[in-house]
């Protein structure tokens, strides 16, 4: 069997340094104090100072300190190595305190023995995923009664459509899918080439996983727009910096939010 996790942690590991020099992150404004977060999450997840937050596959850390700054208790978890260590060197350089630890997500009861008023997960994590409904243990496992589970997460219907927006890919086939293309979602041209193994879930995937645990799903949210240039060629920005598709015709979900409870 192959070893998912250990093939993916090379990609990231890859193109972390070129993620935190894109446009897209904008490190240079968050160390000034720009949030990185978005309206969605800032509005859905509301208030959480004082609140202890664990946030799952948070690449190098940027969110993660961004809900610090808003006064959570953070601890930032992601399977890249080189990913932590600049998350980790961030929270110095910005003067924010937060634990980062590096490991699997489904090996984190294993590191980590806390429960968590919120536990957090945005844009772009369900396809590095190999078992959703482990994934969703590990969320009521950490997760305090009481406690919010927010995923903002890349619509699973565009899942089916390739970067050159056509029908590609099948809907109800999770994968694994091997994507051997080079190039980054920040730079599609970034001189960087890897394999990765990536999963598609339906959205009664991701619901009946955290209903299969004991969670009450409190709302979901569908959006015409996203935060990256998804499909390059067929997407503009709005007076929002929200990108969107140029063809107006075009009525589809690019973006969904979904809160769950304990």
């Amino acid at each position: 069997m192959k070893d998912y996790s250990a093939i993916n942690k090379k990609w990231w590991n890859d193109v972390t340094r070129i993620h935190a020099g894109s446009k897209l992150y904008d490190l240079a404004s968050f160390k000034k104090g720009k949030t990185s977060l978005q309206s969605i999450e800032i509005e859905e997840v509301g208030e959480v100072k004082g609140k202890k937050f664990l946030h799952l596959l948070c690449h190098f850390g940027m969110d993660t300190l961004s809900f610090a700054r808003k006064g959570a208790i953070v601890t930032g978890t992601d399977l890249s190595n080189k990913s932590i260590s600049l998350a980790k060197k961030l929270s110095k350089e910005i003067n924010i305190p937060a634990k980062f630890i590096c490991s699997d997500v489904y090996d984190l009861p294993n590191v980590l023995n806390e429960k968590y008023d919120i536990i957090f997960a945005s844009y772009g994590v369900l396809c590095w995923l190999s078992n959703i409904n482990k994934w969703a243990k590990i969320i009521n496992h950490f997760l305090k009664d009481d406690g919010m589970f927010y995923l903002v997460e890349l619509h699973p219907f565009t899942n089916i459509l390739s970067h050159d927006f056509k029908i590609f890919y099948k809907y109800f086939d999770k994968g694994p899918y091997i994507d051997d293309s080079s190039g980054t979602y920040t730079d599609w041209s970034a001189n960087v080439k890897g394999l990765t193994y990536e999963w598609s879930y339906s959205i009664s995937d991701v619901i009946n996983a955290l209903i299969k645990q004991g969670l009450k799903i409190d709302f979901m949210h569908e959006f015409p727009f996203t935060m990256y240039d998804q499909f390059p060629g067929f997407m503009e920005q709005n007076n929002k910096g929200q990108y969107v598709l140029k063809n107006k015709k075009i009525q589809m979900p690019l973006l969904f939010s979904l809160k769950a409870s304990k």
